[in-house]
C-alpha cells in the first residue's frame, strides 16, 4: 500500500490489520517523524508475517520496487491531494505523475506469472464541472478537469498511465469528497470555490477503508477487474454543496450559511462533483457501505477527539450561534486571502494594478464565467437552495452500450471516434478485444495509441489536446475550443458554457508561477 499514513490509506491500513490472519500489509512510507509516530506502534503490534513497513519514498523507482515486489495486490493510494496542491502546482505534478510510473514500472518489471493486481485510487476531480442539469453522471462520460485544477489534472493522467499500460488486473476506483473528522479543519479559502447548488456523492472515510480490505479479498470475482468505477456511500449522502454547509455548521453549533457567509463568496462554476448514477455497481460487488444516516454520521464527525478545540469551545458554549457577526468577519478575511481567496480577485480585478487585474480576470471568468456574472449573483433570500433534481440526464458515450463488450468490434470503435470528432486509423480489431491497443486521430489531427477500454469505458480521448499546465511541454486548458470540434465532450460542456466562449487558461497565469520561477 502508499499513501498509507494518509486519510483513506490509513482507514484501509486499520481494516487490513484487523484481520491479520488473512493478509500481511506492507506499506511504503516516507520516515517523517509524523509518520514513525504513527507506524511504530504497529510495528511494535504485529509481526512481520503480518505488517512490514518499508521506509522510503514514492518518487524512488527502487523504493516502490521493493514494494511490488512479492505483492498479490498493489493499493496504490498515495500522493498529494487538495488544497497543498493548490499551492504547489508542480511539486503535485513531479510526485503525482511520478508515483503513478514507478508503480506501473514495478508492476511490468514482474514475472508474468506472478504480477500483482493494482488498484488505482482516481478522484472524482478528473470530472469536473457537473452542475445541474447534468448532476448526474457515470464512468465513461468525459474526463474533463476544471481550470487550475492541478490535482485534477495529475490524477487523469495517472489513472491514464497505470490502467492503459498492459497490466493485466487492474481497477480504477474514483474516490468522491471522504468524510472525516479531520475535515473540519480544513480552513482554507478554497472552500468558498464550491458553488452553492454544486453536488457530491461523499463516501464516508469507513466505508473507504472497508472498501480497500474488501477488494483485497480472494473471491473478489473475474469481471470486477480492468474497469474504472466511482466510489460513493449512496443515495442519503448525494447532497448539494448548501446542504452540506448546513449540516456540517448545524453538528458543530454554528449558524446556517445565510447568517455567517455572502452568497458571492462562494463561485458558480469551475469545480468539480457529480452524483453517481452508478456507485452502487461498487456496493454490488463489495458490499462496504455502512449505510449510516448522513446527519447521524455529521454528529459523529462533530464529537471525535480529532476535532480542534476552538470548535468544540464554540460547539459548547454556542458562542458562534450567540455571534454570528464574529463568524462572519473570520470568514471573510478567508474570502479575501492571497492567491485563492474569491473576494481577493475581486478586489484585483477593480484595482488599477494591471498585472493583478490581468490575472485576476481569468480567475473570475474561471470560476463566475465573467466580472458581470458576478455582480448578478443574487443574495441568500433570492437564491435557490432546494435539493437538486432527481432527474438524470444520461450522457451519450458514442456507441451501442446495450451489446455486450465481447460482442463489440471495429464498426463501434469507428463510431465512437466520430462521435469524438475523430477517426479510429486501425484497420483491424479482434472482436471484443477491448485492451489491445489501436491508433486514433483526434479533430486537431494528433495521432495516438489507446485502448478501447480507456476510451470508451474511461471517457479519455487525446492527450495531445488534454491540458498539461507545467513547464516541460505546457499546454493550456481549452474546453472551450474542444467542446466546438467535439460532439461527445460538447455534451457535457455546452450546456453549462455559453457557447461563444473562447477562453485559454494558460500556464503562465496559474499560480503565480511564471514569476516565481523568474
Amino acid at each position: 500500500m502508499t499513501g498509507a499514513t494518509g486519510t483513506m490509506g490509513w482507514a484501509g491500513l486499520e481494516e487490513i490489520l484487523r484481520n491479520p490472519d488473512k493478509y500481511t500489509l506492507r506499506v511504503l512510507a516516507r520516515p517523517s517523524k509524523k509518520n514513525k509516530h504513527k507506524l511504530t506502534p504497529y510495528i511494535e503490534a504485529y509481526s512481520e508475517d503480518v505488517f512490514q513497513v518499508i521506509w522510503g519514498d514514492l518518487m524512488s523507482y527502487d523504493d516502490v520496487l521493493q514494494g511490488v515486489t512479492g505483492a498479490d495486490v498493489v493499493l496504490h493510494v498515495g500522493g498529494m491531494v487538495s488544497p497543498q496542491a493548490d499551492y504547489r502546482p508542480e511539486a503535485t505534478r513531479k510526485t503525482n505523475i511520478t508515483a503513478a510510473t514507478n508503480v506501473r514500472d514495478a508492476v511490468l518489471a514482474q514475472p508474468s506469472d506472478k504480477q500483482p493486481k493494482v488498484v488505482y485510487i482516481g478522484s472524482v476531480a478528473q470530472m469536473g464541472d457537473r452542475r445541474e442539469p447534468l448532476h448526474w453522471g457515470r464512468a465513461g462520460d468525459p474526463v474533463c478537469v476544471s481550470a487550475y485544477d492541478h490535482y485534477g489534472i495529475t490524477k487523469a493522467w495517472a489513472e491514464r498511465l497505470i490502467t492503459d499500460s498492459g497490466i493485466k488486473k487492474w481497477v480504477s476506483l474514483r474516490q468522491s469528497g471522504i468524510l472525516y473528522p479531520a475535515i473540519l479543519k480544513n480552513y482554507d479559502p478554497i472552500m468558498f470555490h464550491v458553488p452553492i447548488r454544486g453536488v457530491l456523492e461523499w463516501a464516508t472515510v469507513e466505508d473507504s477503508g472497508r472498501l480497500m480490505e474488501r477488494i483485497c479479498r480472494p473471491n473478489v470475482p473475474e469481471d470486477f477487474w480492468n474497469r474504472y468505477y466511482n466510489i460513493g456511500s449512496g443515495e442519503q449522502y448525494r447532497i448539494s454543496n448548501y446542504e452540506f454547509e448546513c449540516l456540517l455548521l448545524d453538528a458543530i453549533g454554528c449558524p446556517k450559511p445565510e447568517k455567517i457567509f455572502e452568497a458571492k463568496w462562494f463561485t458558480t462554476r469551475n469545480f468539480h462533483g457529480m452524483w453517481y448514477l452508478d456507485s452502487d455497481v461498487l456496493e454490488n460487488y463489495l458490499h462496504f457501505r455502512a449505510n449510516i444516516p448522513i446527519k447521524d454520521y455529521f454528529y459523529r464527525l462533530a464529537k471525535s477527539d480529532t476535532v480542534p478545540w476552538g470548535i468544540k469551545f464554540a460547539s459548547k458554549t454556542k458562542i458562534a450561534k450567540l455571534f454570528p457577526h464574529l463568524v462572519k468577519l473570520a470568514m471573510r478575511s478567508m474570502a479575501m486571502s492571497e492567491e485563492h481567496g474569491t473576494q481577493r480577485w475581486i478586489k484585483d480585478l477593480e484595482s488599477q494594478d494591471e498585472t493583478k487585474r490581468a490575472k485576476a480576470q481569468k480567475r473570475v471568468a474561471a470560476y463566475y464565467g465573467s466580472y458581470e456574472a458576478y455582480k448578478a449573483i443574487p443574495d441568500w433570500k433570492h437564491t435557490d437552495l432546494s435539493h437538486n433534481s432527481s432527474k438524470a440526464v444520461l450522457l451519450d458515450h458514442g456507441y451501442d452500450e446495450s451489446k455486450p463488450l465481447s460482442e463489440l468490434t471495429l464498426a463501434d470503435m469507428q463510431k465512437a471516434a466520430e462521435f469524438r470528432g475523430g477517426k479510429c486509423l486501425s484497420k483491424k480489431m479482434e472482436k471484443g478485444d477491448m485492451d489491445t491497443q489501436l491508433e486514433w486521430q483526434c479533430a486537431q489531427g494528433h495521432t495516438f495509441k489507446a485502448s478501447p477500454r480507456l476510451i470508451l469505458l474511461g471517457g479519455h480521448w487525446c492527450p495531445d489536446c488534454f491540458p498539461w499546465p507545467y513547464k516541460d511541454s505546457p499546454r493550456p486548458w481549452q474546453w472551450d475550443k474542444e467542446a466546438k470540434r467535439n460532439p461527445f465532450f460538447a455534451q457535457l460542456w455546452t450546456p453549462l458554457h455559453n457557447a461563444d466562449e473562447d477562453n485559454v487558461y494558460g500556464p503562465e497565469i496559474f499560480d503565480g508561477w511564471e514569476t516565481k520561477r523568474k
